[in-house]
């Protein structure tokens, strides 16, 4: 057996508008049952995904926040990839009206067309961050903090290679 892993993305890969399916539950718990082992990697903030999917506890791991925090459903254990957004920063958001407005443990949320106001403020305050789009969505993350790193620390936790991993996403950040 190569493959080891199965990593998900969850909007549009295994949830449709938050939901997910009895057969894709059970899919998953095929998959649990062979031995191998679920990880779940999105761009979510954990409080929102804990409430809109109560079967976390078929993962392994979790990680959130495009990458920046990693949760371990059997413990209930997080443990964050970055540090916390500036306050300044998410203030001059708020001034600037960006709405909505997600401020998870790292990641600072919101939509198309604010890039370029999260941009400016990015420039303006001189900040090491990046922006990550998707459908329409914008991610800001410390630089180098992506799904992909997300899921190295919790294939590194697991004591699993990336070669041992089949990946399913469907949009950019799932590159």
């Amino acid at each position: 057996m190569r493959y080891y892993v199965l990593a998900c993305d969850f909007d549009n890969t295994l949830a449709s508008h938050g939901r997910v399916e009895e057969k894709v539950i059970a899919a998953l718990e095929q998959v649990r049952n062979s031995g191998r082992k679920l990880i779940l990697v999105t761009g979510r903030e954990l409080s929102d995904l804990i409430r809109l999917f109560p079967h976390l506890n078929l993962f392994d791991r979790v990680v959130v926040e495009n990458g920046a925090l990693l949760y371990r459903p059997a413990t209930h254990e997080e443990k964050t990839l970055g540090e916390p957004p500036n306050s300044e920063f998410i203030e001059l958001l708020r001034q600037r009206g960006v709405s909505p407005l997600g401020v998870g443990h790292v990641i600072v949320a919101t939509r198309e067309p604010y890039e370029k106001i999260a941009l400016e403020a990015i420039r303006d305050l001189g900040l090491e961050l990046q922006v990550i789009f998707n459908k329409g969505a914008v991610m800001i993350l410390p630089s180098g903090l992506n799904k992909a790193t997300g899921l190295i620390a919790a294939l590194n936790e697991l004591n699993l290679s990336s070669h041992n991993v089949v990946g399913i996403g469907d949009a950019e950040n799932d590159h």
